[in-house]
């Protein structure tokens, strides 16, 4: 929940302006808020420059008053959405039947949804943060075969957030190889080509590191993407 419409505007602006530096392989998707995404969607498309939500409801339409729809969002170009992620998870009480229920619609509507799952300081210290992690991706092993291979999955050590606390790069490939190691149970070979994505204090001095590791197909990127310099760098990073 960052920026005016004039402030997220300039920021795209910038991003798009520097995205010519990146190599021609790395995908680059923004998730601004609800009030940005019809104004910003023809500028990003021209830039080639994916467009993402940052949630969705879990219902298709009806009287409730304040939420916004994937077939809404569809129907404004947005091509992907975040699911998920820890705060949606932690102030809003998003369990795994209501994120079932957003997957659901976000493919309904050809939305890719970008899949965060992550572990709690308290859980990880407890040596529970891979049962967690395991709890949180039923969600997607409830899929088809066909819908799976649609997912993009993110990894957000919670207690990496916004803490300016980082997992180390041999943290992060052990929980990305288990992510892969237990979708690749359900899904077999088609979980080698499941993008999955690290989130979490990534920033410019760590990104290049990060991302070496063999199961760190990229980043989920927060406050770092505030600032296009630092986006566009953790993006050259990779």
């Amino acid at each position: 929940m960052n920026t005016t419409f004039a402030e997220g505007e300039a920021l795209v602006k910038a991003i798009i302006a520097k995205k010519g530096e990146l190599k021609s392989d790395v995908t680059l998707v923004v998730a601004p808020p609800f009030t940005h995404l019809t104004c910003l969607a023809e500028d990003l498309e021209k830039a080639g420059i994916g467009l993402s939500a940052q949630n969705c409801a879990e219902y298709e339409s009806g009287a409730y008053t304040g939420e916004v729809s994937a077939k809404m969002l569809a129907s404004v170009d947005v091509k992907y959405c975040i699911l998920g992620h820890s705060e949606r998870r932690e102030y809003y009480g998003e369990t795994n039947a209501t994120l079932s229920r957003k997957i659901a619609l976000t493919l309904k509507h050809a939305l890719i949804p970008i899949f965060c799952v992550g572990e709690k300081l308290d859980e990880r210290e407890a040596n529970r943060h891979f049962d967690v992690v395991n709890a949180q991706l039923e969600v997607l092993t409830q899929l088809s075969a066909e819908d799976f291979a649609k997912v993009v999955v993110a990894y957000e050590p919670v207690w990496a957030i916004g803490t300016g606390k980082t997992a180390t790069s041999a943290q992060a490939q052990e929980m990305h190889a288990s992510i892969r190691k237990t979708l690749a149970a359900k899904f077999g070979a088609a979980a080698a080509q499941t993008p999955i994505l690290y989130g979490g204090s990534c920033k410019p001095s760590n990104a290049a590191e990060i991302f070496a590791q063999p199961d760190v197909d990229g980043g989920l990127i927060g406050g770092a993407s505030l600032v296009a310099d630092d986006f566009i760098a953790i993006a050259k990073a990779f």
